[in-house]
């Protein structure tokens, strides 16, 4: 009999949660506006609102802090945590940063001016916002097959080479680069393949274009590319990241993914002048060039979370919890974005909650509705993240309405996963009676969802 699968880690410390009643949680929604950005954490019971920084380090990565050098200028940590991404990438330029949009931030000063025009694959909120906030154009160019949420392919997050060859056709002088997200996050942790990789290069090559990669999740990206394309079962999850940022030229992180810190980023690439172009904004904007805003002892952790991360063992186990959660809710029959994403479930809220209307944010409304039925916080990928177009200041409704159910990263057991199934199942066998939505009272310019300020549709 082949032995069950089972965790590639054993616990050694834990954390007391807390449940609450229905009554509170009443309470709490409406103090938050009904926004569960504005949740207190002691009111949440299980916590799926982001897999960024909320994870649990290992041994390895306590150890490591303990070695941490907080010297302002040329700490021994910065050139540990620059061993580590040069030897993972290939990039020999580094630039720390506090955290991806950070990154994003410091980059994007340099090389994005207003009229530009950045295409990728499902610019995330942050990515969209930077460009958008230096009055560019985020420009979408993935795969339409992303839209259709039930529809099963191996790499639902790819480029479009079509729509990105028109792009670079009709607008190669306002393009800057073009930007990859691994994984594809907005369209539902979708990962990329190797092939898509090589022709988004050969078309940049062909135009003279660099390009970026949003690394956030590149190692469960690499962990796609061994499951699920042809030739590479048999490589190293290290192998298949060299040979992944051998297409790229440059990257953004957020380490507080796949790097496995509860803070921390950085800029890498290949190409001295963008390295030289970057340093001008990271020391007035992060810090010192050997620290960017992180400390010593965090670039350490940062290092050895990087290494253990880029091996099978901890990336299986990550990606199999979310697998198991996906079989949950095929048990019940609720539909998400298949298949399984790297780092969470979406949850189609559009075909859930089919008597709200658009205007009235079905995706925002499950994202309620499940808070209240158990505690568990999600968070809103869809009409209401997408922000207003800059232009007309209409919302935005040509994406998808999700909810995301994001998992941290050796946090919870498949006993969480459990809960959470069945308290979506429960919202979902109700959902008939589910018919207003809910409205915006007050919102910020940009990246609205963290801050904005709902209430029900009488």
């Amino acid at each position: 009999m082949e032995l069950p699968f089972a965790e590639s880690w054993k616990i050694k410390m834990v954390e007391p949660i807390r449940k609450s009643t229905r009554e509170e949680r009443e309470r709490w929604m409406k103090e938050a506006h009904y926004n569960v950005f504005q949740l207190k954490a002691e009111q949440v019971y299980i916590d799926c609102i982001t897999d960024s920084g909320t994870g649990s380090m290992s041994d390895r990565q306590w150890a490591a802090m303990m070695m941490g050098d907080e010297s302002y200028a040329g700490a021994s940590s910065f050139f540990r945590l620059k061993d580590t991404i040069t030897r993972l990438t290939g990039f020999n330029y580094v630039i720390p940063t506090h955290q991806g949009r950070a990154a994003e931030n410091v980059l994007f000063s340099h090389l994005v001016k207003a009229g530009d025009i950045v295409p990728g694959n499902s610019h995330f909120d942050t990515t969209k916002g930077h460009i958008e906030s230096r009055k560019a154009v985020a420009l979408d160019c993935t795969i339409d097959e992303a839209k259709d949420t039930q529809l099963e392919i191996p790499f639902k997050g790819n480029v479009d080479p079509k729509k990105l060859e028109k792009a670079l056709a009709e607008h190669a002088d306002k393009i800057p680069f073009i930007i990859v997200t691994i994984t594809n996050n907005t369209a539902g942790g979708q990962p990329v393949s190797m092939q898509n990789l090589r022709e988004v290069r050969a078309i940049a090559d062909k135009y003279n274009k660099r390009v970026v990669f949003d690394s956030a999740r590149f190692a469960e990206n690499a962990y796609f590319i061994k499951t699920r394309e042809e030739g590479y079962a048999n490589k190293t999850i290290k192998e298949i990241t060299k040979e992944m940022f051998a297409l790229a030229d440059g990257m953004t992180m957020s380490a507080k993914k796949d790097g496995i810190v509860n803070m921390g980023g950085f800029i890498a690439t290949r190409w001295e002048d963008w390295y030289e172009g970057a340093k001008r904004f990271c020391i007035p904007f992060e810090g010192y060039l050997t620290y960017g805003g992180m400390n010593g002892r965090d670039m350490d952790a940062l290092a050895v979370g990087l290494d253990e991360n880029t091996e099978f063992d901890n990336l299986e186990t990550r990606i199999k919890q979310v697998e198991y959660l996906a079989k949950r809710l095929d048990e019940f029959g609720i539909p998400y974005q298949r298949p399984a994403g790297g780092h969470a479930i979406f949850v189609d809220a559009a075909k859930i909650l089919t008597h709200v209307p658009k205007e009235q944010f079905p995706a925002q409304t499950l994202t309620v509705e499940l808070y209240l039925e158990a505690g568990i916080r999600g968070c809103e990928i869809g009409y209401i993240l997408a922000d207003r177009d800059p232009v007309t200041r209409e919302n935005r409704f040509g994406g998808l309405d999700l909810l995301r159910l994001a998992i941290p990263r050796r946090v919870y057991t498949n006993n969480h996963m459990d809960v959470i199934a069945v308290a979506l199942k429960n919202v979902y066998d109700r959902r008939e009676q589910i018919t207003k939505g809910v409205k915006i009272v007050w919102e910020a310019e940009l990246m609205r969802h963290f801050t904005v300020q709902l209430e029900p549709v009488k």
